[in-house]
């Protein structure tokens, strides 16, 4: 193209530009304009509605209350929104997870889950039991839209005088929301899905409906889930057939079955059924005449006390349970199944009874109110767990779900880091003043060893020298060894990290001490040992199906570690758990200002671990792990291993333990002159304590030995920030 014919196509360009430009200037021109003389308008118009004074300031507080209502509700329905992904169509026929758990000799421990028994039509349970029902759980069931607000009110106003919770305020619908859909964790954000729940449960279900399913599916205590279910247990009778004194007795276990249950508290459980009375008269669903033969003869349920349920345990293993059905694929519809679980009942009694024993006799002078016990096989089997001193007033698992600090029960993860990266048993190390920028951690008793042994580092538990050896390695590869070993939870790589101020829980501990004991290889954790569905066909093994073991550690390294951690009982801090002809490793652990204490263990034939503490993590009174901990664990230990077969720890040999002699030091606890004193046992501490007695007579005698309480010698390990 020529200059002459690009010239006219410029002129026009640049003209159509320019009148582009001209019109949208113009246009926002008038833009300006007309929204100038709308805001105008709009604000003469408002001018009308002007108000001042007392009027304006009830205006503009409704306007400032409906902005932050939307607001809120909004939010609200945020927060429910991951509720309602839980009630899929099929909802209603969904068949919970039922689990019948046998013991390791096959014979039957008790049940998990929720078997669905609604062949007891609403028109047949007692008019009795559902007045007792609406009297005590929500007298406006039949009044309200799925939430009693003046009832949840009364409830606040209520709590609000007494200082604390002392009158529920859910309806029975919310319960019934909470029972199907959620957890009973304690949170706002779990109380507005349950009321939003409970709503959409009233738009969906006749009254009739919500009340059959309340009364079918809610949990009574004894593994019971429903009232016929309860009846049958409690009372060994159909539901149709229970009275009113036995109606009031199930009607008050709702709210808390486990504190009102009749076979582990029957005063507690006839003094709520006596409140549950008093309801109904107050509800005016019956008079006080019609009353007055329940309450001369109150409701007499079987006799149960023998029947020792490990609660616990059984937590545990229908936890494990429930992730095993959900890697299941969904083809497999089976929702009943039979597991025979690896607890050994003895032991389990054992353990039991070691841990009330411990808590009863010197808890109070210890300041301590609560323990915990694992015991397993080198290869992971669970034997026994024990999860608090008393399922009945705590369903927590302390044994599972307590994050704790180890003390220097951690130290062994540490040294063991040490001998892989090249040092060896009798490598000189330095035990002298040392700090990690501004944290200068000290020994116990502030007094220094010089220049020793590793062997002699571990034995005494020196804190200087565990976290120079965390500096000179790298406490990354601590925490990629204890991740390996077992431990689940984070650890976080600290300065005190070496000496066990991260958090772990007891089964976790266990399981890293396992690989110790089985010559280094992994371990794989388990209550369960096989899985069956209705028809007897096998759907998991444990021999079978479990992860095969691999090798995390040298048995070279294993051959240094474990007479290592044998020096610790034989010469350290663990020898009161000593046993008589028999080898033990182990570590003792005890946090900054004791609030834990901890003992770990192992032989050739089992793994066991004991923690004591508070769980207000309030400070005992000098409680170390090598006192109470060490001897609970020596308690049970020492019938787990009568009339077995025993097996060596791997690097220790054939070379038998030394004997007893002297004997372990009684206890000597703070502020007691003697250990001999009377106890008043409760109703189930003594019928414990009797099983117990029988079970000892049984077999061969334990060695003689008291409890050995704290001595200078006992490190408070882990002064950690």
């Amino acid at each position: 193209m020529s200059e002459g014919e690009r010239s006219p196509f410029r002129k026009w360009l640049r003209n159509a530009l320019l009148d582009l430009d001209s019109r949208i200037d113009s246009g926002m021109f008038r833009l300006g304009a007309f929204t100038r003389r709308s805001a105008a308008g709009y604000s003469a118009f408002m001018d009308r509605f002007s108000l001042s004074g007392v009027p304006r300031f009830f205006v503009g507080m409704a306007s400032e209350g409906f902005t932050l209502g939307a607001a809120g509700f909004v939010a609200l329905l945020a927060l429910a929104l991951p509720a309602f992904q839980e009630t899929s169509d099929d909802w209603l026929k969904r068949t919970e997870l039922a689990v019948t758990f046998l013991d390791r000799y096959g014979n039957v421990l008790g049940e998990r889950g929720v078997k669905q028994n609604d062949t007891v039509p609403l028109e047949e349970i007692p008019d009795t039991l559902i007045k007792a029902t609406l009297a005590t759980e929500d007298r406006r069931f039949y009044e309200h839209f799925g939430i009693d607000v003046g009832g949840t009110l009364r409830a606040v106003v209520t709590n609000a005088r007494a200082g604390g919770v002392r009158q529920g305020g859910s309806s029975l619908s919310q319960q019934l929301a909470k029972n199907l859909f959620l957890s009973n964790e304690r949170t706002i954000e779990r109380k507005v899905k349950e009321a939003f729940l409970a709503m959409w449960l009233e738009s969906r279900l006749t009254k009739s409906q919500i009340l059959k399913l309340y009364l079918d599916r809610a949990y009574l205590g004894g593994g019971a889930y429903g009232v016929d279910a309860a009846a049958r247990y409690y009372f060994g009778k159909s539901v149709r057939e229970v009275n009113l004194a036995e109606s009031a007795m199930l009607a008050g276990l709702f709210k808390a079955p486990t504190k009102f249950a009749p076979h582990i508290n029957l005063p507690a459980a006839r003094a709520r059924a006596s409140t549950v009375l008093d309801n109904l008269v107050d509800a005016g669903f019956m008079t006080e005449g019609q009353v007055f033969g329940a309450r001369r003869s109150p409701a007499t349920p079987i006799d149960r006390r023998d029947n020792a349920v490990p609660d616990y345990y059984l937590d545990y293993a229908f936890t494990e349970v429930r992730k095993f059905v959900d890697t299941l694929p969904k083809s497999v519809n089976e929702r009943s199944f039979v597991v025979r679980t690896g607890l050994d009942p003895n032991i389990q009694l054992v353990a039991e009874a070691a841990l009330d024993q411990s808590l009863r006799e010197f808890g109070k002078d210890y300041k301590v109110n609560q323990g915990a016990i694992v015991i397993m096989e080198p290869n992971g089997t669970v034997r026994a767990m024990v999860g608090g001193r008393d399922y009945g007033e705590s369903q927590f698992n302390r044994a599972t779900d307590a994050l704790r600090q180890p003390g220097s029960s951690f130290k062994p993860f540490v040294y063991t880091t040490a001998l892989i990266g090249g040092m060896r048993p009798d490598s000189k190390v330095v035990d002298a003043p040392y700090c990690n920028g501004n944290w200068c951690p000290q020994n116990y008793g502030r007094s220094y060893m010089g220049t020793i042994t590793l062997k002699t580092a571990l034995q005494h538990s020196l804190n200087t020298v565990a976290v120079r050896l965390g500096d000179r390695y790298g406490r990354n590869k601590i925490i990629d060894l204890a991740h390996s070993m077992g431990i689940t939870s984070e650890l976080k790589t600290s300065p005190a990290l070496p000496l066990g101020a991260a958090e772990v829980n007891l089964v976790d501990m266990a399981t890293a001490y396992s690989v110790f004991a089985n010559g280094g290889k992994s371990v794989y954790p388990h209550a369960m040992v096989e899985i069956r569905i209705g028809d007897g066909a096998v759907l998991w093994r444990f021999d079978r199906d479990a992860p095969k073991p691999k090798q995390l550690i040298p048995p070279d390294i294993i051959g240094m570690i474990n007479p290592m951690l044998n020096n610790v009982i034989e010469n350290g801090t663990g020898r009161r758990s000593r046993l008589e002809n028999i080898k033990v490793a182990g570590k003792t652990g005890t946090t900054n200002a004791y609030r834990d204490a901890w003992f770990m263990a192992f032989t050739g034939n089992y793994v066991g671990g004991v923690w004591f503490g508070n769980d207000d993590y309030q400070s005992m009174n000098r409680m170390t792990g090598g006192t109470l901990p060490a001897m609970t664990w020596q308690k049970v230990m020492a019938y787990a291993h009568q009339g077995i077969e025993l097996k060596t720890i791997p690097g220790l040999g054939n070379e038998p333990a030394p004997k007893l002699d002297p004997p372990p030091p009684p206890i000597e606890v703070p502020g007691l002159e003697a250990n001999e004193r009377p106890i008043t046992l409760s109703p189930k501490a003594a019928a414990d304590l009797s099983r117990l007695e029988r079970l000892f007579k049984e077999a061969a005698p334990l060695p003689a030995q008291r409890p050995a309480g704290p001595t200078a010698s006992v490190e408070p390990a882990g002064r950690a920030n």
